[in-house]
């Protein structure tokens, strides 16, 4: 019997890949996991048109605030990766939750739609920023808002290199159950990959892009880079022998006066291609990017939730179900 999924701020895919499994990367086979997608929805025309190309159900393009709960299906779990923004906590008594730019409104929206549906669990993913955010306030009351619609939550910060993916990313999941009984059984995985089984940069990293002069800076950037290096307290040449540094949607962007992980080899500093992004990020090579430009394959990886992160915190809900 399929576990029957909803998943808002899709975007290209990585989270709702990790959910199903059925995929390989490096070595290693994620089984399928016996969730279904019946509902997906984004608002950018170019993450759903690469989510459309890799999936059999299809997203639509639509903003979370023009969702009509009534609309959904009824389902057994909502995943909401929602972008992530400043919160901040209004000087009201009691302190609640609340924004100061427009997408601060989209928390409230996976809320507004649990309220209504109530599935059976729900999974929403966020930077680690979140956690200290408006001076250790914001996340709390986040929580709040969760219980209040009727959930009990866990969460746990993860470091997506101690899953098996070659990348130091930090993010907080945040796992809720409408039952008490589901809530004591579930248990976030352990990590798998630590010290010399770690998967480092090299083992996605092609070297046939080593040849082609696209990949590479100029020698104008490298010198200006050179020139206020002194003041950078980040590297951003990465050791092959170990995880990537966090990759961004700022990839497309990618510039060597900034934190942004890049490449030095023989003495001469080149981006990643966007192929390599996408197995940083733990994407199978089967997973298709092409049929947009290389600028929005960069921003779709980057923002994404690494598949095979997902997929084990996936595989311990099932758990849960059996």
């Amino acid at each position: 019997m399929k576990i029957k999924a909803v998943s808002l701020f899709c975007g290209c895919g990585g989270m709702d890949l990790g959910l199903l499994g059925g995929f390989d990367f490096l070595e290693n086979h994620y089984c399928s996991l016996p969730f279904q997608i019946i509902y997906a929805a984004d608002n950018d025309t170019y993450a759903t048109t690469l989510y459309n190309d890799n999936f059999e159900h299809k997203c639509m393009i639509k903003d979370v605030k023009d969702i009509n709960p009534d609309e959904i299906p009824e389902h057994d779990i909502l995943l909401g990766g929602f972008p992530c923004q400043s919160f901040s906590i209004s000087a009201q008594n009691p302190p609640r939750l609340g924004y100061t730019d427009e997408r601060g409104k989209l928390f409230f929206e996976i809320v507004r739609i649990l309220k209504v549906k109530q599935p059976r669990f729900f999974i929403a993913e966020n930077v680690k920023g979140l956690l200290s955010a408006n001076k250790g306030k914001a996340f709390p009351a986040i929580i709040e808002e969760f219980k209040s619609s009727g959930y009990y939550v866990k969460y746990k910060l993860f470091n997506a290199s101690h899953y098996g993916v070659p990348q130091k990313r930090e993010r907080v999941f945040m796992v809720g159950f409408k039952e008490i009984t589901d809530y004591d059984r579930f248990e976030f995985p352990e990590s798998i990959t630590l010290g010399e089984a770690i998967v480092n940069l090299e083992s996605v990293i092609n070297k046939e892009a080593h040849l082609e002069e696209k990949w590479y800076f100029s020698e104008k950037a490298v010198s200006g880079m050179l020139k206020v290096r002194h003041k950078m307290n980040k590297g951003r040449e990465q050791n092959l022998q170990k995880p990537c540094n966090t990759i961004s949607s700022h990839l497309s962007k990618v510039s060597l006066n900034s934190t942004d992980p890049v490449l030095k080899i023989n003495g001469r500093y080149r981006r990643f291609t966007p192929l390599e992004a996408a197995n940083i990020q733990s994407f199978p090579n089967t997973f298709r990017f092409s049929s947009v430009s290389e600028n929005r394959q960069y921003r779709a990886i980057g923002n994404a939730v690494p598949p095979v992160l997902m997929w084990h915190i996936a595989k311990q809900l099932v758990k849960v179900c059996e």
